[in-house]
């Protein structure tokens, strides 16, 4: 579905001004990543799988001044990537920059995980990366220059406890973006891999969650809320722009996101120690946990009043970044 003519949904032409292709822009951090891009001068394409989602985003940045075009886009469908790919090169003009910020997050012990849910994270947060990448590649080939980000995650270095789907998909994104970058070596296009830790963008209310949903909602909205253990999504935005648009071939984000590679590699037994007693402080799974999966919202919703309104307390700095991020 080609929006690039859709003003009412804030489309514009490039204008003459370099094309960044965003995979996943639609809200979150991604979204911020398009704000970004458009202040460095470039006009953004996002992406998404909702056109309702797109239309969202393109009115919020149009109130602020911010042009983007819009395209429909499944990372997960390789036909239809490339089919957005072609359309944006031949009508609008050369993708100079691709960042693939596409993700889903799964929450749960692995008794409660079902294989459908390794199925989404690998379909989108590893073959995501690997269809924009390859959609585009050809394209920066020929006019020999390119900059691709990959927006991985700190559970792509080390595992992170009920949230097994998405560190096995992120571990094997890191793989793939960091082969990616020798194999394109010489060829004039560069390859960064962003590895962030927990970032307030409002995540917690889209993600899905199993098992004892109410304890796990609980759990990570807080952490994905707080500014001590979370980073604020639009420095996040900022800094791995620059990273991307200067080539270089890693970020990390956030001091977790630094130090926890860094132990487990040192001290492998402490940090499996780590990781252990952290399961063990997390919600357990028991016959009697439902089965259902349900998305932040509605968990939140579910809770009894007085829960609710003491985790709305807690989770403020997230609920404000998601009103901003579209969440």
């Amino acid at each position: 579905m080609n929006k690039l003519a859709d003003n009412r949904a804030g489309a514009a032409e490039a204008d003459g001004r370099p094309i960044a292709l965003v995979a996943g822009a639609s809200r979150g951090l991604g979204l911020l990543i398009a704000r970004e891009l458009h202040h460095r001068g470039y006009c953004p394409v996002i992406t998404a799988r909702s056109a309702t989602e797109l239309d969202q985003a393109a009115r919020q940045l149009a109130r602020d001044g911010i042009r983007v075009l819009t395209e429909v886009m499944d990372v997960a469908r390789p036909a239809q990537v490339q089919d957005v790919v072609a359309r944006v090169e031949e009508q609008t003009g050369p993708i100079d920059v691709l960042l693939c910020v596409a993700g889903v997050i799964q929450v749960g012990p692995l008794a409660a995980l079902e294989r459908s849910d390794f199925v989404e994270a690998v379909d989108v947060m590893l073959w995501g990366p690997i269809n924009t990448a390859l959609a585009v590649i050809p394209h920066m080939r020929r006019r020999g220059r390119g900059r691709i980000g990959i927006v991985a995650s700190v559970g792509g270095l080390i595992s992170a406890p009920h949230l097994l789907p998405y560190s096995t998909a992120k571990f094997a994104a890191v793989g793939f973006a960091r082969g990616l970058r020798s194999e394109l070596v010489g060829t004039g296009i560069s390859v960064t891999t962003v590895t962030p830790g927990l970032m307030r963008t409002g995540s917690h209310l889209r993600a899905m969650f199993r098992g004892d949903v109410e304890r796990e909602y609980a759990w990570f909205a807080t952490a994905a809320s707080l500014p001590v253990l979370s980073m604020d999504a639009g420095r996040a935005a900022r800094r791995i722009v620059t990273a991307v648009l200067r080539g270089r071939p890693v970020l990390l984000l956030t001091p977790l996101a630094r130090l926890a590679p860094r132990v487990d590699a040192l001290t492998p037994r402490l940090g499996a120690a780590v990781l252990s007693l952290t399961t063990r402080l997390l919600p357990a799974w028991s016959p009697e946990s439902s089965s259902v999966r349900l998305e932040g919202r509605q968990v939140e919703a579910r809770l009894p009043r007085p829960r609710r309104a003491r985790l709305r307390r807690l989770t403020t700095w997230g609920r404000r970044a998601a009103e901003r991020t579209n969440e």
